[in-house]
């Protein structure tokens, strides 16, 4: 079954799992196998008015809809390109007297898309929304209450002149919302910013060890570059090669968890029970509860400790980030981390978790040699526990790679921003921004690094120069949310 544009996939219907996705030809490593626009998507109600409603990037100064003072956009050229999806939003927004939480808002711009087109097949979907899953029916009592304020609020913003929808199908598309809402995220792709929806993606099963990778693209709405416009899009991309019939998978939580609390996760989320391979023979579970080797094992009883010592550290460390405490956080990562060395291996998640936030505060602190000596054996370790093309994997790998670069440590700095580069070029493409920035410090750093190699000297003269007039960017503040998962679900 193939439409619009769709021709290298087909849906298939498998056992146990419902439908799927399958490959129609060979692809190869980085492959976009395709792009598709949200059917409907929002900005998160937190970020209305700093990120533009049509393209999701963040900007610092955005036009306000003059009608409804809510909807804020890049430039006019965006502004044309929402109308026809927020003319409705914008009546009713006036009418109502303010705007509706994002779950409102998004469900109304789907069921105002229905209004307009009918709720078959849209152009380029393979499925249509009537036919996605919306397991309400597997709704827990918290969840059945959510549903049912949020079909309340609904009603109440819904304008009496549209088009008037049952009940039943008010509670499917909430159902559909939060079962497959998609995570949109800002330009650089560090900052998740709305959610929206896109049905050929949600086709896609879950595999903790996927053989595809979705990207968000804003696309490109630059007015002076009319003839370039390219629309806000999500890409499905290869992370092998991919032989015609093969499945097509996506994972939808982070791998860097045991697979016990990725199954728990999943069922939680989602209401399925994964039987990926790498939940049922629990491969790198091992690897991610890895204890210190050598000839004074440590007994189960101390390991024992050092965890439940390592998960009450981590609960203090959200405490203090929470409140900005940032030299507060470093004191604890120190004294977490002189518990678990001699106990942990060098792959434990407990002990790559208080690597990965000692070595981000610490860089945002300005104290680059410390950081990135916890930065490298954070990345050590994710190599052997992440797929080699793990867009997580590729951010770790740059992170350390700038905070290299600020530490003065030249070629390992390279070296990472090489491979960070390698690895975005597969899950990101060449075009991405985040890809360009990498390639931008890539080739400083291979200048750089030209320079130590000729004269170490005159390379710490002139670099000393250089970070006055900085190129590379400092680190931002440290986030206390994690990177942008890839289904949104509502908490």
């Amino acid at each position: 079954m193939t439409k619009g544009g769709m021709e290298s996939v087909e849906v298939f219907t498998t056992e146990g799992k419902g439908r799927g996705l399958k490959a129609q030809k060979e692809f190869l490593p980085g492959d976009v196998i395709f792009a598709e626009p949200a059917y409907a998507a929002v900005v998160f109600d937190s970020l209305t008015h700093v990120i533009c409603h049509t393209c999701f990037k963040r900007q610092e100064r955005l036009h306000r809809c003059g009608q409804c003072k809510f909807a804020y956009y890049c430039d006019r050229t965006c502004q044309r390109a929402a109308w026809l999806n927020h003319k409705n939003e914008c009546s009713a927004i006036k009418r109502h007297g303010k705007a509706p939480t994002e779950n409102i808002r998004l469900a109304a711009r789907i069921l105002w898309k229905i209004e307009r087109e009918g709720s078959g097949l849209s152009e380029g979907c393979l499925v249509s929304i009537d036919e996605l899953q919306n397991h309400v029916d597997s709704f827990g009592e918290e969840e059945k209450k959510e549903l049912r304020t949020d079909v309340e609020s609904f009603l109440e913003f819904w304008p009496p002149h549209c088009q008037q929808f049952g009940m039943q199908f008010i509670s499917h598309i909430f159902g559909v919302i939060s079962c497959n809402g998609f995570t949109l995220s800002d330009q650089r792709g560090l900052q998740a910013v709305g959610v929206g929806i896109f049905p050929n993606l949600c086709q896609a099963n879950h595999d903790c060890w996927p053989n595809c990778t979705v990207v968000f693209n804003n696309g490109n709405h630059e007015a002076v570059r009319s003839m370039f416009h390219t629309q806000m899009r999500i890409e499905l991309r290869a992370l092998n090669k991919i032989s015609p019939g093969d499945e097509l998978t996506v994972s939808y939580v982070d791998f860097l968890n045991l697979s016990e609390e990725r199954r728990k996760q999943l069922k939680k989320q989602y209401y399925f029970d994964c039987t990926c391979e790498h939940c049922k023979k629990h491969l790198k579970d091992d690897l991610m509860l890895a204890v210190k080797a050598g000839e004074s094992k440590p007994s189960a009883d101390t390991v024992k400790e050092v965890i439940q010592l390592s998960k009450d550290t981590l609960e203090k460390i959200n405490k203090a980030r929470m409140e900005g405490q940032y030299h507060e956080v470093v004191k604890l990562c120190r004294d977490c981390l002189a518990k678990q060395e001699p106990v942990l291996g060098d792959t434990n998640i407990y002990l790559l978790r208080i690597l990965s936030i000692a070595s981000e505060v610490l860089s945002y602190l300005q104290m680059f040699e410390e950081a990135a000596d916890y930065a490298k054996r954070m990345v050590d370790g994710y190599l052997k526990i992440y797929h080699p093309n793990n867009a997580q994997l590729g951010m770790a790998v740059m992170r350390a790679g700038v905070t290299h670069w600020h530490a003065g440590l030249i070629e390992a700095g390279h070296g990472l921003i090489c491979k960070a580069y390698a690895i975005l070029l597969i899950t990101h493409g060449p075009s991405h921004p985040i890809t360009k920035d990498l390639e931008v410090m890539r080739v400083q750093t291979e200048m750089e690094l030209r320079m130590f190699q000729q004269n170490e000297f005159m390379y710490y003269k002139m670099r000393e120069a250089a970070l006055k007039n900085q190129k590379i960017q400092v680190m931002p503040e440290p986030s206390n949310e994690n990177a942008p998962s890839l289904f949104h679900k509502k908490e």
